[in-house]
């Protein structure tokens, strides 16, 4: 593991406050454990922004009735089998569809694929999480 470097942090109280009702809210074991998720996540949006490298899910809820959805999903995965590196399908009732589609690449080429998945008539609902694929946290 590598090593902990100790540091200050000036906070107004009301501040530190609201920080500790969430830390406890979410089951944290302590400030630290917090600190280091905020850091980690504003890293991941800094890569995001950069363009550097991501990896997600798209989560995609859909109508399988709809005329040649099926087929145009299908299709337009194929074309960008260079992100999308998994996908697991599952038949929700009778009418609806669940897809979550793993993927990876640069975050404007991810954006772009779910974007494309997302506005296909007859998707009820799609959404895009990413996060980093951890070259660069140590």
């Amino acid at each position: 593991m590598s090593s902990l470097t100790r540091f200050g942090v000036s906070l107004e109280s009301e501040l530190l406050n609201r920080f500790d009702r969430l830390v406890q809210e979410k089951k944290y074991n302590n400030r630290s454990e917090a600190i280091r998720d905020l850091i980690r996540d504003a890293l991941v949006r800094d890569e995001w922004e950069k363009g550097d490298e991501i990896v997600g899910t798209i989560t995609l809820i859909y109508d399988h009735h709809q005329r040649e959805l099926t087929e145009k999903l299908t299709a337009n995965q194929h074309r960008h089998h260079d992100e999308i590196i998994s996908a697991m399908h599952v038949h929700l009732d009778h009418d609806n569809c669940l897809e979550v589609l793993a993927v990876r690449g640069s975050a404007e080429k991810v954006r772009h694929v779910a974007d494309e998945l997302i506005t296909m008539r007859g998707v009820k609902h799609g959404k895009l999480v990413t996060t980093t694929s951890g070259r660069n946290l140590k």
